[in-house]
């Protein structure tokens, strides 16, 4: 074996090596948008769960209210159904897409139905209103926090996945690119939901 033959062999052992490594990278910050949804998953399911104690709450004192408690109850199944089908496919533009429209859909229906408390003077002084309300809030700003992280790990991925040459490998394997999350479709949508009793 010749010098050449060496230094190739070399060069190209460099290469796999270099190759698996990056291909581990794209796997691995693959997988932390996956664990970056699972934590957005469980303040989803903590928020999921208090909309039906607020909505029954409020529901003895609203009852010619009734649309705006379906409407809450209806927004809510969407949001689970679109949050399971995100659960399957973290990195998928689509499901992120459709669970972006049902949490806008959520919101402003959560939004009509604390307008529709505020003209109940009884209902804005229960204890338990304002408690689970309190809780809710907690929980939105974890949902805020989680979603940021789960941006951060999908920019983190995008970025491994399209710069060179860890792209080639990226190419090779289908690593695609990940959606991040909005929290907003439209500008209307940037006006914060008004919590106050």
């Amino acid at each position: 074996m010749n010098t050449s033959n060496i230094i190739f062999l070399v060069i190209a052992a460099l290469l796999v090596f270099w190759a698996a490594g990056a291909y581990n990278r794209l796997v691995r910050l693959r997988n932390e948008i996956g664990n970056a949804f699972a934590q957005i998953d469980v303040q989803l399911k903590r928020r999921h769960d208090l909309i039906p104690n607020l909505v029954e709450v409020a529901r003895k004192y609203m009852e010619h209210e009734r649309e705006t408690l379906e409407r809450v109850t209806a927004a809510r199944a969407q949001v689970m159904a679109a949050t399971d089908l995100v659960k399957t496919k973290p990195n998928q533009p689509g499901p992120i897409l459709s669970l972006g429209m049902a949490e806008g859909v959520l919101a402003s229906a959560m939004g009509r139905f604390h307008a529709v408390v505020e003209s109940y003077p009884e209902l804005k002084a229960d204890q338990r209103l304002r408690d689970l309300s309190e809780e809710l809030t907690h929980t939105e700003n974890k949902v805020a926090f989680s979603r940021q992280l789960f941006n951060d790990a999908t920019l983190d991925y995008n970025n491994a996945a399209h710069q060179f040459p860890t792209n080639i490998v990226a190419g090779v394997f289908g690593f695609h690119t990940a959606s991040m999350l909005q929290a907003t479709a439209s500008e209307a949508e940037r006006n914060p939901v008004k919590v106050s009793f």
